[in-house]
């Protein structure tokens, strides 16, 4: 799939090579088997492959501390400071952009009102991932190739402004025509490409809670009218396939690699298993030495850490880590919890109601998506008084339950931890006081070929202070 890319890059070089050089055909001199110009088909495939890297990934697990590291502890201690994301422009960005380029004049691959819209759902959700992580990016002056090879940052707001409207257009411009085709997250069903871009659009206003509530709330109710995800179905899931050319990140860390690194950290597991969670059974190992659920401490010193046996802590499941396990990526349960957080803090009607309901239905849904259907012990676990819903612990509530759910989805959960502060989460412990990360660091190229630009982002953002490092705070990540 990466040779799409390659391709794209070298049409202009073809075209000079094969221009003056021959009087024959230029069919004569090119390889059927090299195309020049990918189909939009193939563009798509290539930035939906991509989904699985916002999501497979141990820095975000491990800030989210759903995760503890087992043997090389740096990544829980904080010691990367600056994370690349070239990746995110060059690779699945450009795809979709050469897609928003094209003349589509037949529906051979979709309707052309179609096409478009994936493109342009797909390419917001990419941007919303990366504002996130790293807050101001390049936006507007990005993806326009050899016409701009230095680019201002936007800040985080305009960007959410931007994308606000952009997720709502491409839903509105899903029309009754053919399905797309290339298209291996929903298979050309379109009105669930429709309820995606809604979601999107729910999650990003929670995301305002507090640095613009009256905002926040005006995007929820309307994205919440225009139909969401209704049903576990509906999800969006990166399925992999039992092949080695996509396989699960986790299988292939544990499974090929042999490098058994992760285990389920010991505050998940300490929240989880007194409340009897049937999801834990999917997320971790029983100990091999007395067949329980024990996490292991997070964020160690590496000696520290390494004299703590194997046989005693809790590994990733095995259910976690099959070659073609699923990565969720944006799904019902989710939805749901941030309807029943909207219900409680009013931003909806219903009040503790609605609320009540809605959370129930997440957690519900959540342990239905983990374990495959399979309820047994659900009965008994939603009656625990501290999963129940209770009116003065509501949003305690849906912040921890949301966290668990989240599992493996760390860019997320951490997002969500950043937001709302749940769950309540310490600092790796004897490690200078540094704290968890609430922020990621520019690529460390961007200081040298796009300097003025850099330092103009870094220096516009109150949130960073001047500095360029993980403890800054993105626009709506107020304390």
């Amino acid at each position: 799939m990466k040779k799409v890319i390659r391709y794209i890059l070298l049409i202009p070089a073809a075209s000079l090579i094969f221009t003056g050089c021959t009087k024959f055909s230029d069919d004569f001199n090119t390889s059927p088997n090299q195309p020049t110009k990918a189909s939009n088909p193939q563009l798509l495939t290539y930035a939906i492959t991509q989904l699985q890297y916002t999501l497979e990934t141990p820095y975000s697990v491990l800030y989210a501390q759903q995760l503890s590291d087992k043997i090389y502890t740096d990544n829980s201690r904080y010691t990367t400071t600056n994370f690349d994301f070239y990746w995110i422009y060059s690779g699945p960005l450009i795809n979709l952009e050469a897609i928003l380029k094209s003349d589509i004049k037949n529906d051979e691959n979709g309707s052309e009102a179609n096409q478009y819209a994936v493109a342009r759902i797909l390419k917001a959700y990419y941007f919303w991932y990366a504002t996130d992580r790293w807050g101001d990016i390049p936006y507007s002056e990005a993806l326009k190739g050899e016409d701009k090879f230095t680019y201002k940052y936007d800040s985080q707001k305009d960007i959410y402004d931007a994308l606000f409207k952009e997720l709502k257009a491409a839903a509105a411009q899903i029309d009754n025509g053919k399905g797309v085709t290339g298209d291996i997250l929903y298979n050309g069903e379109m009105e669930n490409w429709r309820r995606f871009a809604n979601s999107i659009r729910l999650l990003m206003a929670l995301r305002l809670s507090k640095v613009d509530a009256e905002r926040g709330k005006a995007e929820f109710t309307d994205a919440l009218s225009s139909g969401v995800f209704t049903d576990n179905d509906q999800s969006a899931v990166y399925r992999h396939l039992p092949e080695s050319t996509n396989e699960n990140y986790w299988y292939n860390v544990f499974d090929v690699l042999n490098r058994k690194w992760y285990c389920i950290s010991e505050p998940l597991v300490n929240y989880m298993k007194p409340l009897g969670d049937p999801r834990l059974k999917t997320f971790a190992d029983p100990t091999a030495s007395n067949g329980e659920y024990v996490g292991m401490p997070y964020g160690l010193e590496a000696n520290a850490a390494g004299n703590i046996q194997a046989a005693n802590v809790s590994f990733l499941g095995a259910k976690m880590r099959q070659q073609d396990a699923p990565s969720y990526l944006v799904t019902y349960p989710e939805v749901l919890f941030a309807i029943a957080e909207a219900a409680k803090t009013g931003w909806i009607p219903g009040g503790n109601a609605e609320a009540g309901n809605n959370y129930k239905l997440a957690v519900e849904n959540s342990v239905k998506q983990w374990n495959n259907n399979d309820e047994t012990g659900l009965s008994t676990f939603m009656n625990q008084p501290s999963v129940k819903y209770s009116s003065a612990g509501a949003l305690k509530q849906i912040g921890y339950q949301k966290w668990v759910h989240l599992y493996l989805n760390g860019y997320e959960a951490w997002a969500e931890w950043r937001r709302t502060g749940y769950p309540v989460l310490s600092p790796a412990p004897d490690n200078n006081n540094i704290p968890i990360p609430r922020r990621q660091g520019y690529p460390t190229k961007e200081p040298n070929i796009n300097s003025v630009n850099y330092k103009a982002a870094v220096a516009a953002q109150p949130g960073l202070n001047g500095k360029d490092d993980l403890t800054g705070r993105v626009w709506w990540d107020k304390p």
